[in-house]
């Protein structure tokens, strides 16, 4: 264990303070290419650390408040020494290197997620709600009070509040980013600051917007897609029938097409901490799978099932804009929209419709969650209204109801 270093300077407020305001840390070595800095502020001073690279070069970063004018929101000298070595060094992997600010770990975590073929908005959208500060800031150095400060200002912002659900999207990309760079570093071991600051807002403050659409809405909705371009609507067939979510089209292959019985082996989202892509079979109509056939005719096992117009393959978003023009076209009546007005239909809605369908024709929540790749601990949160409509008359059949006359148990008997 490394001994600690003296100055005496540095080691209590009363020598501190009379030091002079500046620009520059005071530094002190605390060991071959490790450093200590304390910087004389107007309030409270700055802790910092300086530490080689191997390559000629430091790298200085701030770790932190001093305790000039309270034990219990600043660090005392030996604290800062303390920090600065175990930012520097932790068991074997130890490194040079200093530890990820919070935009770092983002930008790191949005490169897997790119590599694996997931989607990235999310991260891009957490990234800028980052305030300054706090993107900049180790992610060894976050505390809770400080993320869950940030987390209830994104929902009390006056210039423009965020809802609920979206601030639940963005602090959960940054609790995936950070349990990235964890499992990669070590030196990281605060998982606790970030799970407790970044904890989802309280579930009765998030309203679940599930579009449904009623059936002969959606069959409108596919033929006038069909009449815009027969590419999208066949796509939206597929995503009406299947209930899948439109990044599961962008991946059907063609050997995912089976015709005996008329299926196709649905690729899963990798949503959450799914690494590998897994196949579900479902059922489609015979007829689709004919038209999905003759579509991907003469084409490569491997080729994508589905093409737009001019040939390329469906990228997550190419649907958003020509999908709205054939809602417009469709006409859409209010009565038969649920959750939203008939303009603000996108495809998610099929999604939602197919999973409610299910449910409303007595499939077992298990089955549902499966076809619709999902859990069944989602469905019940989400669509939790639909099933008890299903599971009314089931309830009512077993229901005891007093004021009904009860039938007798007498049974007469016959000569």
């Amino acid at each position: 264990m490394a001994r600690n270093a003296r100055d005496t300077r540095l080691e209590s407020r009363t020598q501190r303070i009379k030091l002079p305001i500046a620009k520059k840390p005071v530094w002190l070595k605390l060991d071959k290419g490790l450093a200590l800095g304390y910087r004389r502020n107007e309030g409270v001073g700055t802790w910092s650390i300086r530490v080689a690279d191997g390559r000629g070069k430091n790298w200085i970063k701030a770790i932190g408040e001093a305790d000039d004018i309270d034990d219990h929101t600043g660090m005392s000298f030996w604290a800062a020494q303390a920090k600065a070595r175990e930012l520097r060094y932790s068991g074997p992997n130890a490194t040079s290197r200093r530890p990820p600010t919070l935009a770092e770990a983002m930008t790191a975590y949005r490169a897997d997620l790119e590599l694996r073929g997931g989607h990235i908005k999310n991260v891009t959208r957490g990234l800028h709600h980052l305030s300054p500060g706090l993107a900049g800031k180790l992610v060894t150095m976050l505390t809770a009070l400080e993320l869950r400060t940030w987390r209830d200002n994104l929902r009390s912002n006056t210039g423009r509040p965020l809802k609920p659900a979206t601030v639940r999207r963005t602090c959960s990309v940054i609790k995936a980013a950070l349990n990235y760079c964890a499992r990669l570093d070590v030196r990281i071991t605060n998982a606790r600051e970030w799970n407790e600051g970044l904890r989802s807002p309280d579930d009765s403050t998030i309203t679940h917007r599930n579009v449904i659409v009623a059936d002969p809405a959606i069959a409108r909705i596919v033929a006038t897609a069909n009449d815009l371009d027969p590419a999208l609507g066949l796509w939206a067939e597929v995503v009406a029938t299947t209930g899948c979510r439109p990044v599961q089209v962008t991946r059907l292959q063609v050997q995912d097409l089976k015709a005996d019985p008329a299926r196709l082996l649905m690729p899963s989202s990798r949503k959450g901490r799914k690494r590998q892509i897994r196949h579900t079979p479902v059922p489609i109509p015979a007829a689709l799978a004919l038209r999905l056939k003759s579509a991907s005719k003469s084409r490569e096992a491997t080729a994508p099932l589905l093409l737009k117009s001019n040939g390329e393959p469906w990228r997550s978003g190419d649907h958003f804009l020509p999908f709205l023009e054939a809602v417009k076209a469709a006409d859409l009546k209010q009565s038969e929209v649920t959750g939203a007005k008939p303009s603000g239909v996108s495809a998610y809605a099929l999604r939602h419709s197919s999973i409610v369908r299910g449910l409303l024709r007595g499939l077992p929540i298990r089955l549902v969650a499966t076809q619709h790749d999902n859990s069944v601990i989602q469905i019940e949160r989400n669509y939790s209204r639909h099933i008890a409509h299903v599971s009314d008359s089931l309830v009512r059949a077993a229901m005891l109801d007093l004021s009904a006359p009860l039938a007798s148990n007498v049974v007469p008997l016959t000569r």
